[in-house]
């Protein structure tokens, strides 16, 4: 009689933690089985305030805030910050390097006055999120990132996403991308201490150039550069703070990553 109680007694032991096994695996198996329609819902509210607290801050371009309003911002920030997906403000993606402020991501964009079938370099590809938003505008992207790790899983996120407009690679983008030049419209998303001249040598004669310019680890100016009448003009557009330009020759900071989407 003992030795039967003892069976039982095991075979509930047996079926209760095969029960908190199945309950702690179970968020995960979620995430990964939900449609892209349940996806998107849990952040439907959280996207429209943002959008709409982007163009209160001034950026009125309707084709920008539709590609802001398309473009899922939790596809391209790590797990743990997914619950920041939506929240106006810059997140940590790993090796020292973030995903920019949805708003200065639409400001940019705005500023490069984009026109569908352009060409555009892009230096910083970082998660990915900036080179999406360029694509939805429906220009060709080119982009180029320093940290390999970042270039090759933001390279996969945005193959995976559909983006087939981008081009990601590996290298240092103070040099920008001759092959592919001339451009367009160049968009820079870390701030060296000075304007490269490789890049404004690969611009069309009407290219575009927006860029944060200024000392590491302070407050830099966000400059925006056009060709009026054969020379180049430079528009300092007020303070902004972004990560250091690295490349170049300057060396690359020794950070801990951070998981990667």
């Amino acid at each position: 009689m003992k030795s039967l109680q003892s069976i039982l007694v095991l075979v509930l032991l047996l079926a209760a933690c095969s029960q908190v096994s199945t309950e702690t695996s179970a968020p995960s198996l979620t995430a990964q089985t939900a449609t892209p329609e349940e996806d998107i819902e849990q952040y439907r509210q959280a996207w429209q305030e943002l959008v709409e607290e982007i163009k209160a801050m001034g950026v009125q371009d309707p084709d920008v805030l539709r590609v802001m309003s398309s473009v899922p911002r939790h596809k391209f920030v790590p797990a743990q910050y997914l619950d920041q997906a939506y929240e106006n403000h810059p997140l940590p993606i790993g090796y020292g390097q973030t995903i920019s402020q949805p708003y200065i991501v639409a400001w940019m964009t705005e500023l490069l006055e984009l026109q569908p079938g352009e060409r555009v370099l892009e230096i910083g590809t970082g998660s990915g999120y900036q080179a999406a938003v360029l694509a939805e505008m429906g220009v060709e992207v080119y982009t180029i990132e320093i940290v390999p790790e970042l270039a090759d899983s933001a390279a996969a996120r945005l193959e995976e996403l559909g983006y087939r407009d981008v081009h990601v690679k590996q290298g240092d983008g103070y040099y920008g991308w001759p092959e592919y030049a001339p451009f367009d419209a160049i968009i820079v998303t870390a701030a060296p201490d000075h304007l490269p001249a490789p890049l404004v040598e690969q611009l069309t004669g009407d290219g575009r150039l927006v860029i944060p310019i200024g000392p590491q680890g302070w407050v830099q100016s966000l400059w925006k550069f056009v060709e009026v009448d054969g020379e180049l003009k430079g528009y300092n557009l007020g303070g902004v703070q972004f990560v250091p330009f690295t490349g170049a020759g300057v060396e690359q900071p020794q950070v801990e990553p951070i998981p990667t989407p």
